[in-house]
């Protein structure tokens, strides 16, 4: 099917592909996402044969399976073909990732990162390198800045770099080259869908607090954010439409107004004649009313245009990066987290989880919280005042310390009541709730207070609590 789509058959297509898994769901399963910058210890750019020599290294070891080459023939993904675990290169030579297997358990997960990290970080160290739970590549500005060169990612490096050229009345940051250097801890869950909606009111209220407990995104040149990620999707390329990334500023209150606002987001590449392509961003309902979309294809700094017909099967490329993602697999991908120090690795994944059976709970909690909220401030805004270094000065310190405490009891609770002992991955969430820190809050006090970058180097990239 080419060219023009009913509203009514766009709004069939979408329901099929978001909401019939969740109808279906009756499971409970983890997905787990962990992106890792590798870091040349003499803070110098990181050197991407041996990123590539230790990757192949590790897949003769461990016996993962090649899964993807790029245009010069390097491996840059590989998947274990028993756990379904998946070793890749993100975005650039510069950033590792591990997209693990599904489990119902997190301790099967865990002791697979530990035996991987081990290996990996033995081989790097070999030459000088590291990976570590920093969501920053301390060594951003000296890195290779080029995409993989494989067409998904050269796309992505030409979407992102028109943010140069497109005229959009909103800010643009000039960090086009920011996914070769930043990193984030994402989990994937199944969601009952009676759920859906409650689950997305409730966590969406939760962004400020991830925002206190979790920041790990720090660069000097914008000192006064503690998670820079935020700024790096919403205000480039991908921010050009807000309902594609970010917090829900107006939440979905039933699946018929979720279903509205999914017609409402962007698509902005699909795939015609082995070119991968990228356009300025349409929403979805006005894409399929246009005969013809003026596209292009990006290649070694060539952006080449490319005139396509819309297509049913372009659907597949309509991609959002909301915090809390509804995902065509039935699951909720909650992706507002930075990397976390690799003690600490899977309590992002844990503090979901075990919030994912309280949230009626956790609702009430956070709509009748008044330390934070009911000051005159959207949960969007919040999230963006307590990704900076300062408390607004309006906060309630002792009640958000409360509140908190509060949330993290409630996950253990939920962790619990599972009854496989999960509640141990929130113990460094306890901690940071007592003193309202996160790991770039705790690296940029200790920076100030004379410490070297290497020691956080070190210490995010230990698998034992200091």
């Amino acid at each position: 099917m080419e060219g023009m789509m009913t509203r009514q058959e766009l709004r069939e297509h979408l329901y099929k592909k978001y909401f019939a898994p969740i109808e279906r769901n009756r499971d409970n399963y983890i997905g787990v996402e962990i992106e890792m910058p590798i870091i040349r210890l003499s803070g110098d750019a990181t050197d991407q044969e041996v990123a590539k020599r230790a990757a192949e290294d590790f897949r003769e070891e461990f016996g993962f399976t090649p899964a993807g080459f790029d245009r010069f023939g390097n491996c840059f993904s590989a998947t274990d073909d028993v756990t379904g675990d998946n070793l890749s290169f993100d975005c650039s030579y510069n950033n590792l990732e591990f997209s693990f297997g599904r489990e119902e358990t997190l301790f099967p997960l865990k002791e697979r990162f530990e035996r991987y990290i081990t290996y990996l970080n033995e081989r790097l160290g070999e030459d000088g390198h590291i990976l570590s739970g920093l969501g920053i590549n301390p060594n951003y500005r000296r890195n290779r800045k080029d995409f993989l060169p494989v067409p998904r990612y050269q796309m992505l490096e030409g979407f992102l770099l028109r943010g140069r050229d497109w005229q959009y009345p909103m800010y643009l940051h000039p960090y086009y080259d920011f996914a070769t250097y930043s990193s984030a801890s994402q989990v994937q869950l199944d969601v009952d869908g009676e759920e859906l909606i409650a689950t997305g009111k409730a966590f969406s209220l939760l962004e400020p607090v991830k925002a206190v407990l979790f920041s790990n995104s720090y660069m000097e040149e914008l000192p006064e954010l503690l998670c820079v990620r935020d700024l790096f999707w919403e205000n480039s390329t991908h921010g050009i439409n807000p309902h594609n990334i970010g917090m829900f500023e107006q939440i979905p209150e039933s699946k018929d107004e979720f279903l509205d606002y999914i017609l409402h987001t962007s698509i902005f590449c699909t795939e015609r004649e082995g070119h991968y392509l990228h356009f300025q961003p349409i929403p979805i309902a006005e894409y399929f009313e246009r005969d013809e979309i003026e596209a292009e294809y990006y290649v070694d700094g060539i952006y080449h245009p490319y005139t396509l017909t819309p297509q049913e099967d372009d659907l597949k490329y309509l991609r959002t990066y909301k915090f809390e993602d509804l995902t065509y697999r039935g699951t909720i991908e909650f992706r507002s987290c930075c990397n976390q120090p690799f003690y600490d690795a899977f309590s992002v994944a844990a503090f979901h989880l075990g919030l994912m059976s309280r949230v009626d709970e956790l609702d009430q909690l956070l709509e009748s919280d008044q330390s934070i909220y009911h000051h005159g401030y959207s949960a969007g805004e919040l999230r963006k005042l307590f990704n900076k270094k300062e408390f607004p000065e309006f906060a309630d310190l002792e009640g958000l310390r409360g509140l908190c405490r509060e949330v993290v009891g409630l996950a253990k609770e939920g962790l619990s009541e599972r009854g496989f002992g999960e509640e141990c991955f929130l113990d460094g969430l306890e901690d940071r709730a007592k003193r309202l820190a996160s790991p770039a809050r705790d690296m940029v006090e200790g920076l100030a207070h004379g410490q070297q970058a290497e020691e956080y180097i070190r210490r995010y990239a230990a698998l034992q609590r200091p």
